[in-house]
């Protein structure tokens, strides 16, 4: 078969025999692509540090009669993570990005504005400030894979929320008004809701200038977390990962 070649961001790689490396892409031309990259720990010329995680490259690649794995020929690099400091807060960040990408895309399946928002996002988590980039990506994948609820209303009884407290529940799957909230419902602020409303309507670029703490949007981040977390069914362990950061 022809070779393919696409746009594409490093998901993951692992060890694979002894040179080869197991790599998950996340292509635009087909989605999330699993390939085998033969003798990756030794061609520089084919490879050299085009596989390291969240890396965006133009990959070959050529899939194989009957064979699950793509055969990933050679990747050339676009932009590095890698081309400038990657401080812990940063490393962490990515990481969280890539879990992301690689739990809620199916394999085979392009989707080119998940691909725009990965690589804008991707773009403004140069610096060791990364709870805008976090957020901004968790709001809007939450949205492009259809888990992200009505925020506007009560789940419960249909009460318009805007100008009112509003609730969530890891076990519910939208916000509440204060007389239908659970019980160990966690509240919601009006500021958060805002900065959702705020960034559904600019790119993220938008944000970069603005002071941005840990504790701003926190409570937007942890509900964004259990909505998706309920979905695949699983924990996301770079979430624990940046809840340990202290700011």
């Amino acid at each position: 078969m022809a070779l393919k070649e696409s746009e594409a961001i490093v998901l993951r790689t692992y060890p694979l025999r002894e040179a080869d490396l197991l790599v998950t892409l996340f292509t635009r031309l087909e989605g999330k692509v699993r390939g085998v990259a033969r003798s990756a720990k030794k061609s520089k010329r084919r490879f050299g540090g085009a596989l390291e995680p969240l890396t965006y490259v133009r990959a070959s690649y050529e899939d194989r009669e009957r064979q699950e794995l793509a055969r990933l020929d050679s990747c050339e690099v676009l932009e590095s993570p890698l081309a400038t400091e990657v401080s812990y807060p940063r490393a962490v960040a990515l990481g969280h990005i890539a879990e992301l990408l690689d739990e809620l895309l199916p394999d085979r399946e392009a989707n080119d504005a998940i691909f725009r928002l990965a690589i804008s996002v991707l773009g403004s988590l140069r610096g060791p400030h990364v709870w805008m980039p976090v957020t901004y990506f968790e709001l809007w994948i939450t949205r492009l894979v259809g888990f992200l609820p009505e925020f506007g209303e009560c789940l419960v009884c249909g009460r318009a929320l805007n100008g009112h407290r509003a609730f969530f529940h890891a076990l519910a799957d939208g916000l509440m008004c204060a007389d239908d909230k659970r019980l160990a419902s966690s509240e919601m602020s009006a500021e958060s809701r805002a900065i959702a409303v705020q960034m559904f309507r600019a790119p993220v670029e938008n944000f970069a200038g603005e002071p941005w703490p840990k504790v701003r949007g926190a409570d937007l981040r942890r509900f964004l977390k259990q909505a998706l977390e309920r979905h695949i069914e699983k924990k996301l362990v770079t979430a624990r990962m940046l809840e340990k950061i202290s700011s």
